[in-house]
């Protein structure tokens, strides 16, 4: 699991391949990705937006930008933490994801980005 801390919000990243969703042929490789926001802070603060960049072996690059994430703008109280699951195609059987999160200190409204730390996207045998 790979992990980064911006201003006391830790994010936790652990990404999976998903062999039954995916095919070889097509060139579609499906990942999933489940991130762990953990609050270190001592003020509740709220995930407002994501700004995902997303590449493949192929140089390609797709940018992906939006209000929260899964359809949700979680509040985090201190020491809470929120958990969550999404995916991402690719067309290449390796790739890596990295991005930022905006969010909103509660207690006066400031906004900060929280860096998510980049992740590798890779089928099991690109390892061997």
């Amino acid at each position: 699991m790979l992990e980064a801390v911006t201003d006391g919000v830790k994010v936790s990243v652990l990404p999976t391949f998903q062999p039954h969703e995916s095919s070889y042929e097509q060139q579609v490789f499906i990942f999933s990705y489940q991130i762990t926001i953990t609050n270190q802070s001592p003020f509740a603060v709220q995930l407002l937006k994501r700004h995902w960049k997303i590449k493949d072996s192929n140089g390609d690059t797709q940018e992906v930008i939006g209000d929260g994430v899964v359809g949700e703008q979680p509040i985090i109280p201190p020491g809470d933490s929120h958990t969550y699951r999404s995916f991402c195609n690719l067309r290449t059987d390796i790739g890596f994801m990295s991005g930022k999160y905006l969010m909103e200190k509660k207690s006066n409204n400031n906004l900060f980005e929280v860096n998510i730390p980049k992740f590798s996207l890779e089928v099991p045998y690109r390892k061997n």
